[in-house]
C-alpha cells in the first residue's frame, strides 16, 4: 500500500501562483512513477503531468504545458507541483497518484493509488 496526501491548494487570482504537494508513506516511493491529476465539477478527471520514477524526465497536459511544473524528492517521498499564471479554467480538485511504473502513464486506469484531492480555485 501507498498512502498519498495533498496539500497546498487554495484560493488564488488569476495570474497568480500555487505550490502542490503530495507525501507518499507505505511502500518505496521511488519504485513508482506519479502523476497529477484534475477534476473539475461535472468534468472527467483528467491527467496533468507526470514524472518518471527516478525524476528525470516529466510529462505534461498542453494545456498547463509552460505554466506548470512537476518535480520530486525521492529522500523526502513528495511530489509537488508548481502551477504559475493560473487561470479560471486550472480551478478543480488536484489529486496526486501512484503509477507502479518506470515512466507515467495518462490514464487513470494506470495508477494504483490516490490522494484525497485538494482543491485549487482560481478567481478572475
Amino acid at each position: 500500500q501507498v498512502q498519498l496526501v495533498e496539500s497546498g491548494g487554495g484560493l488564488v487570482l488569476a495570474g497568480g501562483s500555487l505550490r502542490l504537494s503530495c507525501a507518499a508513506s507505505g511502500r518505496t516511493f521511488s519504485n513508482y512513477a506519479m502523476g497529477w491529476f484534475r477534476q473539475a465539477p461535472g468534468k472527467e478527471r483528467e491527467f496533468v503531468a507526470g514524472i518518471t520514477w527516478r525524476g528525470e524526465r516529466s510529462y505534461y497536459a498542453d494545456s498547463v504545458s509552460g505554466r506548470f511544473t512537476i518535480s520530486r524528492d525521492n529522500a523526502k517521498n513528495t511530489i509537488y507541483l508548481q502551477m504559475n499564471s493560473l487561470k479560471p479554467e486550472d480551478t478543480a480538485v488536484y489529486y496526486c497518484a501512484a503509477d507502479y511504473s518506470s515512466r507515467p502513464h495518462t490514464s487513470t486506469k494506470d495508477y494504483d493509488y490516490w490522494g484525497q484531492g485538494t482543491q485549487v480555485t482560481v478567481s478572475s
